[in-house]
Order: C-alpha cells, then structure tokens, then sequence
C-alpha cells in the first residue's frame, strides 16, 4: 500500500515524517522495578505500598493500599522511588495497566510494578502516560510476556520497547486533548455514581413507605405478605454452559444474574444477546420456561448478599426462555403486585437481610425455594405501585442516557488515541 505523502513506515509503524522512533530508554532517565525484598506490613501509621490492583483508568487508587513501615520504606527507597510525574506500568497480574503519580505523598511500589521516569527534555510525562496506555503499545508489551501459566513482562525485554515520538509540543497537546477527555468520563462517572445513591435512597424510602408519594394517604394502609402468598416457586433446568450455542433457546444461567447489574431482561430486545440451549422445548418442564413478571432468584453465591440478586423477565412475545442451573422462579399466582414495581421492591435493605437471614453455608451461601418463600414483603396498592415504579423507572432512564453518553465519550477517547498517538491527525 502506498504511503500518504509526509509519512513514513517504521518498525513502530506508519508515523509522519517528522517524527522518530525510540527506544524506550531513550525517553526514560530511568526505568526500575518496585520492591524485591520481604517487606514488613502494619496496620496504621505507616507508608502506603502500592501494588497492581492499586492502578486504574491511568490514576493510582490510595483507598485500599497495604502498608509499610516508615523506617523501612525510608531504608528501601533510599536510593530509587517514585516520584510526582513518573508513570507506573503493572508487570503481573493485569499486565500494562498504566497509572501517572500526580501526587507529592510518599509511597513505597510493590515488585509488581515499573517505574518510569521520563527524560523531561525529550518526552513529556503526560504523553508518556497515553503513549503506554495506546492499544499498539499495549499488543507491543503483551508480545513480551513471559510465563507459562501467570504471564508477566520482564524488564529486559520492556526495555527493548520502541514507540513513536513527536516533538515536544505536539506531545504536551495530545496529552492535553486527551486528558480533557479523560475528564469528561471521570465527571460522568461521578455524576452516575451520585444519581444511583440517589436512586437507591429513594427505594429505600418509598418501597418500605417511610415517605408517601402525594395523592396517597397515610391512612392507607400497606400489607404484609409471605412471598409464598404472592408466588409459585420452582427449580430451573439444569445445564452446564458447557452447552449453550448460538442456536436454540435463550438460556437464562444463573452466571448470568449473578454477575449482571440489570435488574430485568426484555427477552424481544435482548435475545440476540442471549445464550441458547439447543435441546427439544419438550424436555423442559413448563414451570422452568419463564414468563412476562416472572422473577428469577440465584438460589447460591459467595457474596453474603448474592442470594438476593434477581432478574424481572420482560416476555409480552411469550419467546421460549429457559430458566436454568441454580436459579429459583417465583411465577405470580395473585394481581396484587405490578410487573414494573417488581424491578424494584426485592432491592431494600430489609428485603435483603431476610434472604440473607435464611441463606445457610459458609464459603458458599445458599437459600431453597421454601426460605424464599417464608420472606415477607410489605406492598402498598397498586396505583401506588404504579406511582413509586413511574418515579424509579424515570431515575433509571436518566441514568440509562448518562450511561450511553459515558460509552460514546469512551469510544470517542478510543478514536482519539488511535488517531493522535499515530499522527494521522496532528495538532500542531
């Protein structure tokens, strides 16, 4: 393919002419690992040490850090430490995962991790930052990895990385470009994170009735019922996904609810998307083929409040779905509950301490189709119901369209490094 006229095609790739190739240590003063030795950790009043999972989205997270003591982080770091401008690039576990320090706090790194210090004269740290979170960069250091079964980089070999370079100015404007975006997802982050703890404060408060919606007396009172009044419990079918195809009839694993943030699936929207199970609809008993309003539970998890997860099924089409291992279906046997107020009336606190009060097991819990259905739910009337789902229904758009504008600024910040890091567009 001929090349665009002012480009030239490297071992790093096709770059503009003006600018080089490098080595890695060419733009670095230094490039060193974090701690080899044993160290000593204490529970308070120490040095903060940072590890892999301490490195996200290109910042280092201080909330959950180890620490050392501060005798021995000044012993350890007398002669190498990280400094404010350094980027730290993870060398086990998740490999390449790239973090700036922006901070004057003393910390001490773990083995797991490169520091590198860039050569201020020849590489602006905030360039080098995205220059080793970049994708090419990244398939680049994965083709150094070493290990048979836990791979990581070797620091021989990143050594030996060579990456394109543009002059100083361009690198402090596609960083700064960058960085902009990056700033734009971080305050979208915050705002859904504010409007979910909204949202959940309002749950808690109008599905237990400790705040009424106007138009609704206080007179009017709620009822309590066992959800063996409300619903038919049964077991799923069993299979392995092991088995699941693209062929056949969604399949609904209890993998499925259980590692999902969704709190009810539109089977006609959504079934493209999920597995099937290629076996005869007559090999399944009915009671195991879910329906608009059905509910489905996981009956086992390690997380103390997993047993309570669940999904609403949305299916006016009645599309076969097969409700599968490890789940528990509670089919409505009485009007007296709303299918959109479902979504939302099993995820209040109380709700989830008595599935956690009737789960039994110690690594694993679990809970049976019969504790479930000893749990007690308290219900206002149905136009209330209605009322307290339009109010939560219309939190959760709103946060549905925060979400989709985090996703689109994402794979904007995606197109942009992809075309500025390779000099395709320039800015300068």
């Amino acid at each position: 393919m001929e090349l665009k006229a002012g480009y030239k095609k490297t071992e790093a790739g096709v770059i503009p002419a003006g600018w080089q190739v490098c080595g890695i240590t060419d733009i670095c003063s230094d490039i060193f690992l974090g701690l080899t030795t044993k160290v000593d950790y204490v529970k308070s009043g120490g040095v903060p040490l940072v590890r892999a999972k301490d490195i996200n989205s290109g910042r280092l997270l201080f909330d959950d850090t180890l620490q050392i003591s501060k005798r021995q982080h000044q012993e350890l770091t007398k002669y190498r430490r990280a400094n404010k401008g350094d980027v730290l690039v993870s060398k086990s576990g998740t490999l390449g995962i790239c973090a700036l320090v922006d901070t004057d706090t003393e910390f001490s790194i773990y083995e797991s991790i490169i520091v590198m210090k860039s050569n201020t004269a020849t590489c602006d740290s905030r360039f080098l930052l995205w220059l080793m979170r970049f994708e090419a960069t990244q398939d680049r250091l994965l083709e150094e990895t070493v290990g048979s079964t836990v791979g990581h980089l070797n620091l021989l070999n990143f050594r030996k990385l060579v990456v394109p370079i543009p002059k100083m100015e361009e690198q402090k404007a596609i960083a700064a470009a960058l960085s902009d975006v990056d700033s734009l997802i971080t305050a979208l982050d915050r705002l859904i994170a504010k409007k979910r703890d909204i949202k959940q404060a309002a749950m808690q408060e109008l599905l237990t009735g400790k705040r009424r919606l106007p138009g609704f007396s206080i007179s009017s009172e709620w009822v309590v019922k066992l959800l063996d009044d409300l619903f038919d419990f049964s077991g799923g079918f069993s299979a392995s996904r092991d088995q699941l195809s693209t062929e056949g009839h969604c399949y609904l694993h209890y993998g499925d609810i259980h590692m999902s943030k969704k709190t009810f699936i539109d089977v006609r929207s959504e079934q493209q998307d999920i597995p099937k199970l290629d076996i005869p609809l007559k090999r399944v008993s009915p009671v195991s083929l879910l329906g608009d309003g059905d509910v489905v539970f996981v009956d086992a998890s390690e997380d103390e409040e997993g047993t309570s997860k669940h999904v609403v099924i949305i299916n006016k089409e009645k599309i076969p779905f097969i409700s599968g291992l490890h789940t528990i279906i509670a089919k409505s046997k009485t009007s007296e509950l709303d299918h959109q107020y479902l979504r939302y009336c099993f995820q209040t606190a109380d709700i989830k301490r008595q599935f956690r009060f009737f789960a039994v097991g110690t690594k694993v819990l679990g809970i049976s189709k019969t504790n479930i259905a000893r749990v007690m739910l308290r219900i206002p009337s149905l136009l209330e119901q209605n009322a307290i789902a339009a109010i939560l229904s219309d939190m959760d758009a709103e946060i549905a369209v925060l979400e989709a504008r985090r996703e689109k600024t994402r794979a904007l910040k995606q197109g942009m490094m992809q075309e500025l890091l390779t000099g395709r567009i320039r800015l300068t």
